[in-house]
């Protein structure tokens, strides 16, 4: 039924099908429908697009199937927009329902991996893709600083010293979940207010949509000079020190209302509040009962601001840390909170999901979430297969989740994967063969299909096939990006190079030549989402060649001499891929660095603007602590040809000696490391290639040099 009035969000969802649709949008039509869920209709004749829905997301949607089921395109990440449609074809009218009442979207971690310097442009266009794929419940984290800011002043800490507190403008979500603080700062003024001002406008215009944002709450940390004259406890995570207050000091629940306050005021608020007290860090009290009492105390101040709060939060410590998150201590701390309080977030439950251990969380209202990315890697992999199944049994437990979330570290990676969790909010996916052939001809607009399809085919049979093997960096971590040791043996690296390769080589040698092919007979295609494919496959095959040439430089590195010829072409492997990444701006260190720079008001500011880019995607921490080194390691232009393949070239230096025997390699290596790193922190990757050359030459060029590289005795038969 439609209503006589005009929706709200009509004029949202036509400035979001201009983006998308160009001067053709004026063809378009909304108009609001009653119903209790979310739902939509749609109908198109005469060149008129006619849609209905009962929200703006749910309009979105609408649009969006339309341009997949009627003009055969879709709008991904990479897609080139406006689309090149000049009119809008009939469709017979067409409904739809969600299946799922919300869509969840982000991870505090993305925060610091992929949108740290975003600007409006880039958050325009990915509240835009938000909506059209169903996301209804966004976490919100951008601007949070400048609530802190303001509770900690009102408690009298003077500017200063908070802006020290608050630390480096890349690390601020981690301060957020209370994991460090005083780190790689200080945060300048300009970025408070500048954020301030930018969290604004994204929260409205996701609200625009209809969406409700989830907005962080206090999680008990504090700055020391609170935590020395109250309850307090001292906690590590990674080497960081923080402090944290007891639930039974007062100033937990005050702290609480105080932020929430702030946040209100600045903000508004949507009532849904993300808190992860314990995330990574065991509680400072080992009773079963505490974690029940920080529940009530982070609840309570919550409601003293705002008595209708709805806390969420990721379930990550129960599986982070199962040893101590026994069954008895998690039903005492969801226990402790009452049924329509808390929203749970089962965060990496495309791998371990945490629904059936804990029986629904205590029947408590959650969200089925697929993580798949840590750190912002670009290795592409992932369990296709295993998706729609997990999803389906979630569903049908006793108590379903009330919302299916994508909840990745980092975003721009794997689009698939997260295409695949986001289509089950709305549709079921019953034949992944056949979704997998309808996402390949929407993904590249109806062009080349049988290519296309073969190559992705192909992809599907090797590395999206994974054989329950968890995408982990501990578990997933190719010799390019990972740290070179002489710890790490000949045996030890064969046998890790041995569980990366789980698949036949050739099948995925054969699915890059067919994206290679499409992109060299329709070069424009290369500057959307086929330019991404063919490097993500591209990343794939070459950081396995990378690992084989590693082990054949072992082979003949018996003595001190080894064989000068096979470390150079290890070696080369870095600079050649090094190029094929430079053709794609996104898969360039240089990029990164100079959208975190961009937000400098002076000198001051782009120091430490560069220094977070830099620092958080290779030591992380510092050069001295091993801890976090290379977690978020990434396939990048100017790290792969010049970081990353420094590093080898000192490992291949003292081979020779740490195979004979000698115990002082490996420290003498260690320290060449850091001062490598330490050379990167202060200068960076140097100046992008002035000419990036094609990236479909670059591919061909890299498939014909390293075609045979994958032989026996390497390649696995399955």
């Amino acid at each position: 039924m439609l209503s006589d009035e005009g929706p709200p969000w009509a004029e949202t969802v036509r400035g979001l099908a201009r983006r998308v649709l160009g001067p053709v949008a004026e063809s378009v039509r909304f108009a609001a429908r009653d119903g209790d869920g979310r739902e939509y209709a749609y109908e198109a004749a005469g060149g008129v697009l006619a849609i209905a829905a009962t929200d703006g997301v749910s309009a979105s949607v609408a649009l969006h199937h339309y341009l997949r089921e009627r003009c055969g395109t879709s709008v991904g990440w990479d897609t080139v927009l406006p689309l090149g449609l000049t009119s809008l074809p009939d469709a017979p009218p067409r409904q739809g329902a969600a299946r799922v009442r919300e869509g969840y979207y982000f991870n505090f971690c993305t925060f610091s991996y992929t949108t740290p310097y975003w600007d409006w442009a880039d958050w325009e266009r990915e509240i835009d893709w938000m909506a059209l794929h169903g996301i209804t419940m966004p976490l919100a984290v951008t601007g949070h600083e400048a609530v802190l800011h303001a509770a900690y002043s009102a408690l009298g800490l003077d500017d200063r010293r908070i802006r020290s507190f608050l630390g480096g403008p890349g690390y601020l979500p981690f301060q957020f979940m209370g994991c460090l603080d005083t780190f790689a700062g200080p945060l300048s003024p300009s970025w408070i207010e500048s954020h301030r001002e930018l969290g604004a406008r994204i929260l409205d215009r996701e609200r625009a949509f209809g969406m409700t944002p989830v907005l962080p709450a206090f999680t008990g940390h504090v700055p020391s000079e609170l935590a020395s004259t109250a309850r307090a406890g001292r906690r590590l995570w990674q080497g960081f020190e923080t402090w944290v207050l007891d639930p039974a000091d007062p100033l937990y629940e005050r702290l609480g209302a105080e932020i929430a306050r702030a946040q209100i005021k600045l903000f508004g608020t949507d009532h849904l509040y993300a808190a992860d007290p314990f995330i990574e860090m065991i509680p400072i009290d080992a009773d079963p009962a505490f974690p029940g009492a920080v529940a009530a105390a982070t609840l309570a101040g919550l409601q003293a601001a705002d008595p209708e709060a709805v806390w969420l939060m990721q379930a990550w410590p129960f599986s982070y840390q199962r040893e101590f998150w026994t069954e008895e201590r998690v039903n005492a701390f969801l226990d402790a909170i009452p049924d329509g309080r808390m929203l749970v977030a089962d965060l990496w439950a495309e791998h371990d999901p945490l629904w059936g251990r804990f029986r629904e969380f205590s029947e408590k209202p959650w969200l089925w979430c697929a993580l798949l990315n840590f750190g912002g890697r670009t290795d592409p992999g992932a369990d296709l297969r295993g998706v729609p199944a997990g999803i389906d049994a979630a569903l049908a437990a006793p108590s379903p989740p009330a919302g299916l979330g994508l909840s990745m570290e980092a975003t721009r990676n794997n689009p698939v994967f997260f295409e695949l969790v986001a289509d089950q909010i709305w549709n079921a996916v019953p034949d992944l063969d056949a979704w997998l052939d309808a996402f390949v001809t929407q993904r590249y607009g109806a062009r080349w299909t049988d290519g296309l399809r073969a190559a992705w085919r192909g992809l599907l049979e090797t590395v999206y096939d994974p054989r329950g093997l968890p995408i982990l960096p501990q578990a997933f971590e190719g010799v390019i990006t990972a740290a070179p040791s002489y710890e790490r043996g000949p045996a030890e690296l064969r046998a890790d190079v041995a569980a990366l390769l789980w698949y036949r080589p050739q099948a995925l040698a054969t699915a890059w030549e067919r994206l290679i092919e499409v992109a060299e007979r329709d070069p424009g295609l290369a500057a959307g989402p086929l330019g991404h494919d063919l490097v993500e496959t591209g990343i794939a095959y070459m950081a396995r060649v990378a690992d084989r040439l590693c082990l054949d430089v072992l082979d003949t590195a018996g003595d001190s001499a080894g064989d000068p010829a096979r470390a150079d072409r290890f070696l080369r492997v870095f600079e050649d891929l090094d190029r094929m990444l430079a053709c794609r701006p996104e898969y360039t260190f240089q990029r990164w660095e100079a959208k975190a720079r961009s937000w400098a008001a002076d000198a001051a500011d782009r120091d430490v603007l560069a220094d977070n880019a830099r620092r958080i995607i290779t030591v992380w921490g510092t050069p001295d602590s091993p801890l976090l080194d290379d977690y978020a390691g990434r396939h990048w232009a100017g790290l792969v040809g010049g970081y990353y393949r420094d590093r080898w070239e000192l490992w291949a230096r003292g081979l020779g000696r740490a195979l004979a025997g000698d115990p002082g390699a490996e420290a003498e290596l260690r320290e060449r490391l850091r001062e490598r790193a330490e050379l990167f922190l202060r200068e960076g990757a140097g100046p992008a290639a002035p000419d990036p050359g094609d990236l479909a030459t670059e591919s061909r060029r890299l498939l014909t040099a390293y075609a045979g590289s994958l032989a026996q005795p390497y390649e696995h038969d399955r």
